[in-house]
């Protein structure tokens, strides 16, 4: 599936094949404080297929992620938003950070990782109460 992509504020736009099959939460406490929340929904570009169409990201290598590797984060220098993770030397499979894909609707995720970190209150969302808008003060 080809998918576009990008910033918050417009600066950066990208676009990617990727396979929707391959959606994942990752639940890692790097995800959990890159995304400033209890997780980050992520998929996997096909290698080789990422291009920025606008715009070029800053890098901040983390240099010990829970995995143990180096990994190169792709952010918006002007609003922040986080795009992607890749290797720090061989750029050819990024992972695609959902929530800057624009046809995340279509993109529902298809396992979890990382689940010895999460946060229990991920887990069960629909007793939540709900508002179609903003929530009343």
């Amino acid at each position: 599936m080809k998918v576009q992509g990008g910033c918050h504020c417009g600066q950066i736009t990208y676009e990617a094949e990727i396979d929707p099959e391959k959606v994942a939460i990752c639940h890692c406490t790097d995800c959990q404080t890159g995304s400033g929340s209890g997780y980050r929904t992520n998929v996997q570009s096909v290698k080789g297929t990422f291009k920025l169409t606008s715009g070029e990201p800053r890098i901040y290598v983390k240099r010990t992620a829970d995995s143990g590797n180096p990994r190169a984060q792709g952010f918006c220098g002007n609003c922040g938003t986080p795009l992607f993770s890749t290797t720090e030397t061989d750029r050819q499979i990024y992972g695609l950070r959902v929530g800057s894909i624009r046809q995340r609707s279509e993109l529902r995720p298809k396992s979890q990782g990382w689940y010895r970190s999460a946060q229990t209150w991920t887990q069960d969302l629909n007793a939540l109460p709900k508002f179609e808008k903003q929530r009343p003060a």
